[in-house]
């Protein structure tokens, strides 16, 4: 992952409902949620769930998927893996086995 795009994904997470977005839907799973249920579950106006979803998805972090007239958004679990992998790359100064215990929690095989 290059320094640009990480940067595009944390930013998009730097926001409250954002946050709360991927959050529910990292919670759901691979068979994500309906645009509409999103917006129900969370109390957001479509349209403004719209924008959010968008910057979401183009920031890697979320994957859509048409179903007729419904779109169902699911965590972009490659992308998730890849932003974290990112962001330790480098851990511990060569010493990987020591953030071990952080990848193990998060299922993540970075």
């Amino acid at each position: 992952m290059e320094t640009n795009r990480a940067i595009a994904a944390l930013s998009a997470l730097a926001q409250p409902s954002r946050l709360a977005v991927f959050r529910l839907l990292v919670q759901t799973g691979p068979e994500g949620k309906a645009a509409g249920e999103i917006a129900r579950a969370l109390d957001l106006p479509p349209s403004t769930l719209s924008s959010h979803l968008s910057l979401l998805e183009g920031a890697g972090l979320l994957a859509a998927t048409r179903e007729g007239r419904v779109i169902r958004y699911a965590a972009d679990l490659a992308g998730i893996r890849a932003l974290m992998g990112w962001l330790l790359q480098d851990c511990c100064g060569g010493a990987p086995e020591t953030c071990a215990p952080i990848l193990d929690r998060i299922g993540c095989a970075c």
